[in-house]
C-alpha cells in the first residue's frame, strides 16, 4: 500500500481548518492534494482525536499480526492433514 505524504498529525490539522469553515477547494489547492483525498480522509479520520488515531494505529498492527499467525497455522494444519492423510 503507498505511503501518504501527510502524517496524521497534518490531515487532523487539515480536518480542523475544515471545520472551522476554510473552504475545501482552498484548502486542497494551499495542501496540493485532490478533493477525493480530503473526503476520503473525513469519511476515516472524522470526529477523531490524536490518541484515537493512536489507537487505531496500534489495533491495525495487531490484526494484521493475528492474521499472519491464523495463516501460519492454518497452513501447518494443512500440512498435517495432508501427511496423515497419505499415511493411511
Amino acid at each position: 500500500m503507498k505511503k501518504s505524504k501527510y502524517s496524521e498529525a497534518q490531515i487532523m490539522a487539515i480536518l480542523k481548518q475544515a471545520e472551522n469553515g476554510v473552504p475545501v477547494a482552498d484548502l486542497c489547492r494551499e495542501h496540493g492534494m485532490s478533493s477525493a483525498s480530503f473526503y476520503k480522509w473525513r469519511s476515516k479520520y472524522g470526529g477523531m482525536d490524536a490518541s484515537l488515531i493512536s489507537r487505531m494505529k496500534a489495533l491495525d498492527e495487531e490484526n494484521k499480526r493475528l492474521k499472519k499467525m491464523y495463516a501460519e497455522k492454518s497452513m501447518q494444519n494443512d500440512l498435517l492433514k495432508e501427511a496423515l492423510g497419505k499415511k493411511w
